[in-house]
């Protein structure tokens, strides 16, 4: 339900929105209540949805500007009662990337396919557009059981999505952490993957868009000032780290913020308007924190040894990245043909799936459910190595 290049030429002047033509731009436009939208749909068709409330509109992400608005069919040529969207929350998604780079329903299209398969400078740029079901916020929740199987359940589909569909999501955020519920279960879902890129290109994007991402849970390295990419699978996880870390501690509950009880401010509120250096100074501060106790609001306190643990293992990563340099370069001074390695994309093993999948799959001595053989095998793995050390 994917249109690329959204096409409004037909509507009357007061209802269409203007087209953003390069990156230095702002992408300011009207959406107007009441309206009509009109756009390219499967076999040379057009569908028209009518638009209503806006719902959301991205303020601090780096690569585009995305909107999202609930709509309505009005389409002439649906029949009353045979409509393929009758009776379903629909929203149209705008955003205004690069005209180079791939539609999001492009990377969505190659996960369906893999899923039936395994069963289990300026840049010119254009408006795409995708009309979807409504997926619901975290604030939706409302027990902490139910936030840590969304929690479970998100980095497994971005687990599967990297291992099977050779995808990096590269824009994990709070906003893109949603829940959909169906015959009475909540699940995670990954949204929004406008800034994703296939792994094996990962060199070939424009350097304007090597940092992406939502600046508070952006991965530290990537707010330093010598940070040239390229982006790295850890740096997704660290993000998701970043994800949890400012729910579990800003929130009260999954629909309430809670005040520090001295400053009367919210906790990590700062980090939605400072700038990169601040950030990278902050979440440094975290990465290399020993020990780290972090401030879980009572409700969320199962949280706590989560983040524990994957900061610790975070920090352990960083220790022996440092070790593998200095031995590198000591290295190279005597035999520079044989250098040691290091899996940088895991920071040397230790900030891996398999190593995020034993903290995640249990949740105060209860398991978690698992979806698919991807993960099964990453926790298969991770309790081999154990039981060998």
């Amino acid at each position: 339900m994917c249109a690329d290049s959204v096409r409004n030429d037909k509507l009357p002047e007061s209802q269409k929105l203007p087209v953003v033509t390069t990156a230095k731009e702002s992408p300011i436009y009207e959406l107007c209540e009441g309206s009509f939208f009109t756009f390219p749909y499967k076999d040379e068709q057009t569908r028209t949805v009518c638009l209503k409330r806006v719902i959301f509109r991205s303020t601090n992400i780096f690569g585009r500007g995305t909107t999202v608005v609930r709509v309505e069919c009005a389409c002439r040529h649906c029949l009353p009662n045979q409509c393929n969207w009758q009776g379903k929350e629909l929203v149209l998604k705008l955003t205004f990337p690069s005209e180079t780079r791939v539609s999001e329903s492009m990377f969505l299209d190659r996960c369906k396919e893999l899923a039936q398969e395994f069963e289990d400078g300026d840049e010119m740029c254009v408006v795409r557009g995708s009309i979807q079901e409504e997926l619901k916020p975290l604030s939706s929740l409302k027990t902490a059981k139910e936030c840590t199987q969304v929690f479970c359940d998100i980095i497994q589909c971005h687990h599967w999505v990297r291992k099977c569909a050779q995808i990096f999501h590269r824009a994990v955020s709070e906003g893109n952490f949603m829940v959909r519920e169906r015959d009475g279960k909540k699940y995670g879902v990954l949204n929004d993957w406008d800034l994703a890129i296939w792994i094996n290109n990962e060199h070939d994007e424009p350097t304007s868009l090597i940092r992406t991402g939502t600046r508070p849970y952006m991965a530290h390295e990537q707010q330093s000032v010598h940070w040239k990419g390229p982006h790295r699978y850890r740096h997704d996880l660290e993000s998701i780290f970043y994800v949890m870390l400012l729910s579990v501690c800003l929130y009260s509950n999954p629909n309430e913020k809670v005040p520090h009880p001295n400053t009367k401010r919210f906790r990590y509120e700062e980090w939605h308007w400072r700038d990169d250096e601040f950030l990278h100074d902050k979440k440094t501060s975290i990465v290399h924190a020993a020990p780290f106790t972090p401030p879980v609001s009572p409700f969320f306190i199962g949280f706590l040894l989560w983040l524990t643990e994957l900061q610790e293992r975070l920090l352990l990563g960083f220790v022996h990245l440092k070790i593998h340099i200095t031995q590198a370069a000591m290295q190279e001074a005597r035999q520079p043909n044989k250098l040691p390695t290091f899996d940088m994309e895991t920071l040397g093993g230790h900030f891996s799936c398999e190593q995020i999948a034993m903290i995640l799959h249990m949740f105060n001595n209860e398991q978690l459910t698992t979806h698919g053989l991807e993960w099964q095998k990453s926790l298969e793995r991770s309790s081999r190595n154990q039981q060998q050390k």
